[in-house]
């Protein structure tokens, strides 16, 4: 019975074993090839911004940005699984940071205040949305006018010239659908880099990246 009761823990444990890149022992790893502060330079994430981040996990990237953005700024750490938010509160308090809110969101529905963030992250989550659009539009009303969207994803090479589906089923996403889809959603492109660097130091997944304003 014993040996039975241990099996079905280890069962239930998977789905979170399976999301280990993001646990909090990894973070000093993570930050040898992502270069946080060039996307923040290049998002002009600074003291004072207000900013979300989608698919937050256990809160690498919103611990970075609330200190970041300091006691004069907001992070709203957004997650649609409320364990990891369990593990994000933690994180935060054992850092005595206290300039984050936590969010439960739907998985088509951020749930972020209306017209007051200068900056929306999505990064390494954008992939997983099958909402999108909603999503973005969501994203776009949170946004103040001239407020930007940054999504950051990786491009398996295995999968570089394959459909949308294909490369999502693959848990990675091609630059070129997502800025259609901005534009779509009626945001306008700013910037774009297709080589950030190599997620994992994987040369097979290339970490690129796109920045989108809010028309005024």
């Amino acid at each position: 019975m014993m040996l039975y009761k241990d099996i079905t823990a280890i069962i239930m444990l998977l789905p979170l074993l399976a999301f280990s890149q993001y646990a909090e022992n990894d973070w000093d790893e993570r930050n040898t090839w992502m270069n946080v502060f060039a996307i923040f330079d290049i998002s002009n994430i600074q003291y004072g911004s207000h900013v979300a981040d989608i698919g937050c996990h256990e809160g690498y990237l919103s611990i970075h940005l609330a200190r970041k953005v300091g006691k004069g700024g907001r992070v709203y750490a957004v997650d649609v699984r409320n364990d990891r938010l369990e593990v994000l509160k933690k994180n935060l308090e054992d850092r005595a940071l206290f300039n984050v809110d936590v969010i439960l969101g739907d998985y088509d529905n951020p749930k972020l205040p209306q017209n007051k963030l200068d900056v929306v992250v999505i990064m390494d989550t954008y992939h997983e949305m099958t909402d999108y659009m909603t999503i973005l539009n969501h994203a776009k009303n949170a946004l103040k006018p001239g407020g930007r969207i940054v999504i950051i994803e990786k491009l398996k090479s295995r999968i570089k010239d394959k459909t949308r589906e294909e490369q999502t089923n693959a848990h990675s996403l091609g630059i070129r659908y997502v800025k259609q889809e901005l534009k779509d959603a009626g945001f306008k492109l700013k910037y774009e880099n297709d080589d950030l660097g190599d997620w994992e130091n994987d040369p097979d997944k290339v970490i690129w990246m796109v920045v989108a304003t809010k028309p005024k």
